[in-house]
């Protein structure tokens, strides 16, 4: 029988007791901000952005609580919590964002119309300050995904079939596609029987979160920062290859994805079908941009980059 490697990773970088301590996930979220914020800064310091460097920390603050996290837990409810039976607990379920529910489309809207507010109440350029954030929003996909991996969730479609020899060698075995049948994770790292008898009924899948780290975290962002700070573009055309890159690659990835159970239309998943209106949303960005013209200090006067 194949030895396909058995996720048993913990969702916990340390537990104060049981179920209660500091989350990988959680913490992808924490360094996602100090990252693009570090990164934010840089990009301000050298002109790259009407906004002023010191005022980097407080936009991507708020950014963060109103842009990402509130637009990513609405988009959620709207797109996938609210299909789901909530009947024992109606009040309170949409608050509880430590179980999860977080959506990264809704969290992409949630900054466009966050950064669209700061530009008018700052009175700086909208696509200007926007062009410098979506370069850094990749290193937080980078990471969540990567968290999504260590808890085993938003595993990949089925490569091959339990006990059998799967169509990659890399595939794995995720115990959530067990649902309420998971054991606890004591027994899958410490209990060879039940790691024996996983191996047996798992189905070797594709580490779909990871293959989707590279591609909307290492890919999207290589090609975003060469636009910045090599190429002299308008503003609002980093903002527009964002949106349909990245519904490009989400598009991509969602192919060796396991489908989200609570919706699709027709083969396309809920998540492609999403992304389709992202690339339109990207093209608007492009033609704004190109009939403005606009350009960032760093190259409006001399053309060049300095």
């Amino acid at each position: 029988m194949p030895q396909y490697f058995l996720h048993d990773f913990s969702p916990f970088l340390f537990e104060f007791r049981e179920g209660v301590g500091l989350r990988w996930y959680g913490l992808s979220y924490v360094l996602s901000f100090v990252l693009g914020g570090w990164l934010y800064r840089w990009l301000a310091r050298r002109g790259y952005t009407d906004l002023p460097e010191a005022q980097v920390g407080d936009f991507i603050t708020w950014a963060a609580v109103f842009g990402v996290m509130i637009g990513g837990r609405v988009g959620w409810l709207i797109f996938y919590g609210w299909r789901e039976n909530h009947a024992d607990d109606p009040w309170w379920w949409p608050l509880e964002v430590w179980k999860g529910g977080m959506a990264s489309h809704g969290g992409i809207l949630g900054l466009v119309f966050f950064t669209l507010y700061w530009a008018r109440m700052k009175k700086v350029s909208w696509t200007s300050i926007g062009d410098c954030l979506v370069v850094v929003a990749p290193i937080g996909m980078l990471l969540v995904r990567l968290a999504n991996f260590i808890n085993g969730e938003l595993y990949g479609r089925a490569a091959g079939v339990p006990g059998g020899k799967a169509s990659v060698p890399w595939a794995m075995l995720f115990p959530k596609e067990l649902g309420a049948g998971e054991p606890p994770l004591a027994a899958i790292q410490h209990d060879p029987i039940q790691r024996d008898l996983l191996r047996e009924i798992l189905t070797p899948r594709h580490p779909s979160q990871l293959y989707e780290a590279l591609l909307e975290g290492v890919v999207l962002f290589a090609v975003l920062w060469v636009l910045r700070t090599r190429c002299r573009l308008p503003r609002g055309v980093i903002t527009g290859v964002f949106f349909i890159l990245y519904a490009i690659l989400r598009i991509v990835g969602e192919f060796f994805r396991e489908p989200d159970p609570a919706w699709a239309v027709g083969w396309i998943s809920a998540g492609q079908f999403l992304s389709l209106f992202m690339v339109f949303i990207g093209a608007g960005f492009l033609v704004w941009g190109w009939r403005r013209r606009e350009y960032e200090r760093v190259f409006a006067l001399t053309g060049t980059i300095s």
